[in-house]
């Protein structure tokens, strides 16, 4: 503040940067060059009945699997897969619940800053999916493959489909967090490169005459590895700016500890206070679940590729887009609740996290399936195959348009929602037309 400006009214700052701030607030920070609404401040633990819904979940999809076994022989195969499918992902959900509330509690008790507890949840919300990959694997390595691949599509459209249903400003636009801006855009531009060489290094190897025309275990397990120092990267990068951010309010504010203390009840304020025993057996809930809905998804496609002779493609797509339905529902209550803050990183991350976590480590799992007992699995290694490549080689123009439209600090308008959404429609018709993968053994 310059001599000439006139004294701001005492700043109630432990809500500066939070829905409903004060007036004054907001302009003490515009005048430093903080942008109060790009802020990523998040306020934790807003879930209608957070304990009913969940335990109603989980008693339905552990009746209809408990059924399954009791009468499972009896019925047809298919019928019970769809069972099983519905079963798993009802569980499942349950587990994403579960890990995700077992966090912010954990956070609560710990007082983490807010920037830290958002991105640990959003991170341990992944390991369901890392269930239902793991036993995916032994029954179609390359149906888990395409389901990685086909879920960072399905996340890239929802982002863009949600993109058109943010509150626009005046220029049609809402502008992003500068730590997701930032650091998003770097992580897109990593993914779009590593689709696009991964992709034209098996068309030269298709090509040419070189006998290599498949994925060793060892270049599985490379590749994996240097996805996740990437995303390790990324994360600790995300983690730095929200601190900067997080430091340039405080010192413009000029906020005690106590102050400090105080935003940092406001953001668990609705978050259940408890023993540290509760997260924990949270945690130890959301494991259980996610490995008894991995394992009923899995024999769900057990049953679809070698009975019912889905192909690969079609199975990872029923796959993919049911299991990421419990997220687009969490992504919609928030924007109900106008949490935008948080429904938008949660639609984000579930583009990066899945390229640079979950895909890593599908390739890494393969390649120790392919070296350890899986050696004589019918669909392993795994081939430079024209479904293998569109899937990596499209990876670029849907990363392109992200990282264009992330550089102008905004989300997607109508026309870049429609360029994204054709973009996946025509690779799914690519695919399932020309391209899909025979039914496994």
């Amino acid at each position: 503040m310059t001599g000439s400006d006139r004294p701001s009214p005492p700043v109630e700052s432990a809500e500066a940067g939070l829905p409903g701030a004060p007036a004054h607030a907001e302009a003490v920070l515009r005048r430093a060059g903080i942008d109060p609404d790009r802020l990523s401040i998040q306020q934790l633990g807003r879930r209608p009945s957070p304990a009913r819904a969940p335990a109603l979940r989980l008693a339905v999809g552990i009746a209809l699997w408990l059924g399954l076994l009791i009468v499972g022989p009896g019925v047809p195969q298919w019928v019970g897969a769809f069972v099983a499918l519905i079963a798993g992902l009802l569980i499942i959900q349950v587990a994403c619940d579960a890990l995700v509330t077992a966090t912010e509690r954990l956070a609560a008790l710990l007082r983490w800053d807010h920037y830290i507890a958002g991105t640990a949840a959003e991170i341990l919300a992944t390991l369901p999916e890392f269930a239902v990959i793991a036993f995916l694997v032994p029954v179609s390595p390359l149906t888990a493959f395409v389901t990685a691949l086909i879920t960072i599509y399905n996340n890239a459209v929802v982002f863009s489909i949600y993109s058109y249903f943010l509150p626009k400003d005046r220029q049609g636009r809402f502008v992003m967090p500068e730590p997701i801006t930032q650091a998003g855009t770097q992580i897109l531009i990593a993914g779009a490169a590593i689709g696009l060489v991964a992709g034209l290094v098996m068309l030269v190897f298709t090509a040419s005459a070189e006998e290599k025309n498949s994925f060793a275990p060892q270049d599985l397990i490379v590749l994996g590895t240097i996805m996740l120092i990437i995303f390790g990267a990324y994360v600790l990068k995300l983690l730095r700016d929200y601190a900067a951010e997080e430091a340039a309010v405080r010192s413009t504010l000029r906020l005690s500890e106590a102050d400090v203390e105080l935003r940092r009840e406001l953001v668990y304020e609705d978050v259940e206070r408890g023993s540290l025993l509760l997260p924990v057996a949270l945690l130890l809930l959301g494991v259980a679940c996610a490995v008894l809905g991995g394992h009923l998804v899995a024999s769900f496609a057990d049953v679809a590729l070698a009975e019912m002779q889905f192909n690969g493609t079609l199975t990872a797509l029923i796959i993919a887009g049911s299991a990421g339905m419990s997220e687009y529902v969490i992504l919609w209550k928030a924007h109900q609740r106008q949490e935008y803050g948080i429904a938008l990183a949660n639609a984000f991350g579930g583009i990066t996290q899945v390229m640079f976590l979950v895909l890593p480590f599908t390739l890494i799992a393969i390649g120790l399936y392919q070296l350890g007992a899986g050696a004589a699995h019918p669909e392993l290694p795994l081939a430079f195959s024209l479904p293998n490549v569109l899937l990596l080689i499209f990876l670029f123009p849907t990363f392109f348009v992200l990282v264009e439209l992330l550089e102008e600090d905004h989300t997607l308008g109508t026309l870049d929602t429609v360029v994204m959404t054709s973009i996946f429609a025509l690779l799914v018709l690519l695919l399932v037309t020309y391209g899909a993968h025979p039914p496994a053994g």
